[in-house]
Parts: C-alpha cells; structure tokens; sequence
C-alpha cells in the first residue's frame, strides 16, 4: 500500500464514523505564541477543546479527522539516523465532548488490524499508570492521577490478552500540553513490531502554565500517527528512508546503497532528504531564511544540508531538483506548493548561493582553527566569528566540532552573541524607522517642528497600512512584516508576499487605509504583559526581542484585542486617524526574494 494510499485509507475511514475532515492548518500557528512552528495535529484544535470555538457551530459535528503538517526543531541533531526527521505528517481523529475512550480504542483498532490489515500479533499497546515507575513521580506534576483502569479493561475486551497491554508511567503515557499550557491527559499507544505507531490521547485535564491540572469542562480524544512510521510498518521497510516517501528523493542523490547501512555517507543522505521535504513546507508557509526564530529553524536545515551536499560532492544548486522532486509528490494532496513553487524553488537556490559562497572559506577557517587548539575546546568568540563571517549556525559548527572529536564554549558563544545584539540594537536606535521612533525628540536639534509631525502622522498610517495589508492578502497567504522605515518624506513597509501585488489590490490597500483616516479613530497606548498581547493578536516585528512588558498601541478601541489595528511599538503617535491626512501607495516593488516593498506618502 502506497502512502498515498494510506493518507486517503485514514480518511475515508473517520469520515465513515461521522467525522468531517479538517484541512492541515499552516506550520506556522496562528493565534498561538506557546510554540514556535505546529507539532500536532491537535493544536489548530485548541479553541475547541477549551470551549473557545463550537466544532458543531463550525463544521455541524463534534468529530473531527485532518492530516497535519508538523514540524518539530528538536530533532534536527539527531536526523540522520534510522527514524528521527523534522518535518512529519500526523493523521489524527478528534472528539470534542463527543465519542471518548472506547470508541477511541475500538476504531483505532479496527484501523490497524482490520483497514491495514497488520497482524495481532505484531502488535501490542500501552496504558497510564502512574504507579508503573515510581522513580519518575518524585516532584512530578498531578502525581494523585489514577491508573488508567478504564482503556486497561476496553483493551482486555477487544481480545489482548494482558502481557500485550503495557503500563507505563506519566513520562511514556501522559501527554501535553503542547507550548507552556493546554489540553492534556492519559494516553493509550499502539505499538506495531515494537514501534509506536498510534497515540490516543484522552483530554480530561487543562494544564496551566505554572504546572497545575484542572478538569477540562468536555472530555475530549486527540489522537496521532505518524503517516512515515505506519507507512514503515505496513511496508515492511527497514526504516522510514526506504518507504515511498523517500526513497525517490535519495535515489536523486548520488550515494551507496543504504538500506542497513550506518555509515557517514548514508547519514549525509538521509539528512538531506529530510531537510530539503521540510524546507519545501516551511517555504510553502511563508517561512523565508533568517537569524532569528522560524527563520533561523530554515536557515539552519538549509545550510546544513548544503554542508552535506558538499560531502557527498554534489552539484552546484543540488538541492533544487530535490525540492522539485518534493513539490510533485505532494502537490496533489497540499495545494499550495504547486502555488508556491516559483517562490519555494527562488528562495532555495538563493540561500543555497549564498552560503555556498562562504561554506569552503569557513571550512578553512575552523580547520585553522582546530589546528591551533590544544584542549580541543573551541571559544565562543571563534565560534561565534564563524557565525557573523561566514554564516555558519553554531549548531553546524558544533556538529563539525564533534565530528572531529571537539567542544564548542557555547556560553562564551552566548555572551558574544549577546553583546553583538547590544552594538546592533545601538546602531537600529539612531534611525528613525521601524517599530517605535520614540527616539525621535532626541534629533529636534536637527529637525524642525513640523518633520516631527510628518514622521508621526506617516508613523500611525503604518500601522493602518499593515492591518490593510492583511485584511487584503492574508486569503491567498499570510503575509509577516519584514521591516519599516520612516523620513520626513515617506514611509517603506517591507512584507512577506510571493508575488508583485495587482493594481486592484494596491488600490483596495490604499483605499482601507484612508477609509480608517476618514472615521478618525481614536489612537491608544496600553502597557501589558508581552505574552498577553500576543495572546490578543497585536502584531509583532519577530526579528526584535521584546521585554516582559510591552508597549501595544490599538487603533479604533481602548481594548486592543477589539481594536482594527494592535502593535507592539514605542511610539508615538497621532492622536486620532484623521490627523494623518490623505494616504497614497506612491511604489509597490521587490525589495529580496518573496519580500514586496511598499513606499507611501501623506498628503
């Protein structure tokens, strides 16, 4: 059975126990600052377990089944062995204060042994106990949670004999929440050759960020699979690099035979193969190269894979026909790397153009280096220099490190990256662009009364500018500001967007923006905590770290969180919209690969 085949085996099969089918939300969370990219299936469902949002309400039924984009960072040292990866798919059904623990059971059940047709007696599954490690329950949060009796017993019903039904503690059976807060509970997991394969997951409990559990006002079931590993199992392939949903990309890559195979070559593959298929869908998903969060998590697959393309002496630009490769297996079922392939394919060959440049020099320059070193410690100053000269993440630089029997300072790494924040942050304060110009008073000896009133009026008509750019875009993709710059003359707005805007959308901008000029809003100014105002949705320039407390100002209303318009910023700005005065897109251009730049006046 081809993937392919499974992925729509899975759904065809919920959809016959009354579930409907929720599309695979976006890598990238929305309305969710607890995590940095999506990791479950569950997590675009976190308003409905918590009684937010009404699944009924939404999609006329309290049963949900989706397969889910996910991504998860801490991994990425260890892929290149036989099962970790980056980027996975997670099948999952879900049950909001519907069905629970034994229909949860008895379908998922049903699915591995009946619909996959997997023997019995290759499998086996596990339960909560929190009395099954004692070791593990010393200052553990919730240690007065019960044995899991009920799933113990559905299990016995369904023919397992007891040796086949595992007990394990709260560290193996008890799952959430995802981020620092959120749904969680016991879990059941199905294990086929001795592979976890399936986790259900029973929501009873909401954790707090302070680690205490609270009864959840609806039961809920979450459940996940990975599509690689039941891929794995149901073609009895050694590992998940010789399932169909690899196996035409590494053959792609010129290598030696690696089913079975531990060697460097073989990793080097496997690496590539998986981050080139999770690049793709962080691209797809509006993710550009950067040195900070998301961004950061590209750049370091990226530059990584292209490190080991080098091993392997791969062509120039190897990665693209990769990447090609990946788009046309996917495409069927995820729309939108058909619509993103121009952009995916251009900002891949330009991040692997510009690493490539400075990959043999930095070579050089940490062979140097190592010669030189006696207690095989590398500092965190040449470490760090590697980073701001030759572009090399400290994580690529310590693997290459350990490769040859050395350590990275990473706290010396720290402090170096620290302090070349502070110089950078110095250096930004002296412009007036960006996300606050409240540092503008300090250059009235060089500016007149009036440049001060121009800055702050084309100030506060950015902010329009950006909510205008939302409420136009957002539907084709999610755009995420890049950066601003204000002068006396005119403000420059730089976005995510992967293609040259239409005139009638330049004018629909333009035309939002003065419509909010004309019903002369009122502009407010609201300290809060930081985490509180991402909760709200105020906007955010992510290249910049913000302080426990924040700034917001909201234009429209007092609360930000019904305000047309919510941003972190400095300031200031114009008392009320209508002293902005008339507001004209006067260029839409590209300012780098799927960044678009507008420059605006007021008049």
């Amino acid at each position: 059975m081809t993937s392919a085949e499974i992925r729509k085996k899975f759904l065809d099969f919920f959809v016959k126990k009354g579930h409907v089918i929720v599309s695979s939300s976006s890598l990238v969370p929305k309305d969710d600052s607890s995590v940095l990219l999506t990791t479950a299936g569950m997590q675009q469902f976190k308003p409905y377990y918590l009684g937010v949002k009404n699944l009924t309400k939404d999609f006329g039924t309290r049963r949900a089944t989706s397969v889910q984009k996910c991504f998860r960072t801490q991994d990425i040292d260890e892929v290149g062995d036989e099962s970790h990866l980056t980027f996975f798919e997670m099948l999952g059904n879900f049950s909001f204060g519907d069905y629970f623990k034994k229909d949860a059971i008895k379908w998922g059940w049903e699915f591995i042994t009946k619909e996959m047709g997997i023997s019995p007696e290759r499998c086996h599954v596990s339960v909560f106990d929190p009395e099954a490690d004692a070791s593990h329950r010393n200052g553990a949060r919730g240690d007065d949670l019960a044995f899991d009796i009920e799933s113990y017993n559905i299990w016995k019903s369904l023919g397992l004999p007891e040796d086949k039904i595992k007990k394990f503690s709260r560290e193996n059976n008890f799952w959430g929440p995802t981020g620092s807060e959120g749904p969680c509970g016991p879990t059941s997991e199905i294990y086929v050759d001795g592979i976890e394969v399936w986790n259900l997951v029973f929501n009873e409990y909401y954790c707090r960020a302070d680690g205490s559990l609270e009864l959840l006002k609806q039961n809920g079931v979450d459940t996940g699979m990975g599509l690689e590993r039941l891929t794995m199992v149901s073609q009895s392939a050694p590992t998940i690099f010789e399932t169909d949903l690899f196996l035409s990309i590494i053959e792609m890559i010129p290598h030696k035979e690696i089913a079975g195979n531990s060697n460097k070559e073989t990793r080097s593959v496997r690496i590539i193969a998986d981050h080139v298929r999770g690049a793709v869908f962080l691209i797809a998903d509006g993710v550009l190269p950067s040195n900070l969060e998301r961004g950061y998590v590209l750049r370091r697959i990226l530059r990584r894979a292209i490190r080991h393309g080098k091993i392997l002496d791969l062509d120039k630009n190897f990665l693209i026909p990769l990447a090609q490769k990946v788009i046309e297996m996917y495409k069927e079922f995820y729309l939108e790397l058909s619509k993103q392939k121009e952009n995916i394919l251009t900002v891949i060959q330009k991040e692997e153009d510009k690493f490539s440049k400075t990959l043999k020099g930095g070579l050089r320059e940490l062979e140097k280096t190592l010669k030189n070193k006696t207690d095989k410690i590398i500092s965190g100053g040449d470490a760090f220099r590697l980073y701001e000269s030759y572009g090399f993440p400290m994580e690529l630089t310590r693997e290459i490190a350990e490769e040859k029997g050395f350590s990275i300072d990473e706290s010396g790494w720290e402090k170096s990256f620290e302090t070349h924040q502070k110089i950078s942050r110095a250096g930004a304060e002296k412009k007036f662009g960006g996300h606050g110009i409240a540092e503008i008073t300090n250059y009235k000896s060089q500016i007149t009364n009036s440049d001060v009133v121009k800055i702050t009026r084309l100030h506060t008509a950015t902010h329009l500018l950006h909510q205008a750019l939302h409420d136009v875009l957002d539907k084709e993709v999610g755009v995420k500001q890049m950066g601003s710059d204000i002068n006396f003359e005119r403000l420059r707005f730089d976005f995510t967007f992967p293609r040259k805007l239409m005139p009638d959308e330049i004018q629909k901008i333009e035309s939002i923006v003065n419509e909010k000029i004309k019903l002369d809003l009122p502009v407010f100014n609201k300290k809060m905590p930081r985490e509180d105002a991402l909760r709200i949705g105020a906007r955010a320039l992510f290249k910049e770290k913000y302080p426990d407390e924040v700034n917001v100002y909201s234009i429209g209303d007092p609360d930000p969180s019904k305000a047309y318009s919510k941003e972190f910023c400095g300031g200031p700005h114009v008392e009320s919209t209508g002293k902005i005065g008339h507001f004209k897109i006067i260029k839409e251009e590209s300012s780098s690969a799927s960044v678009r730049r507008i420059r605006a006046i007021v008049e």
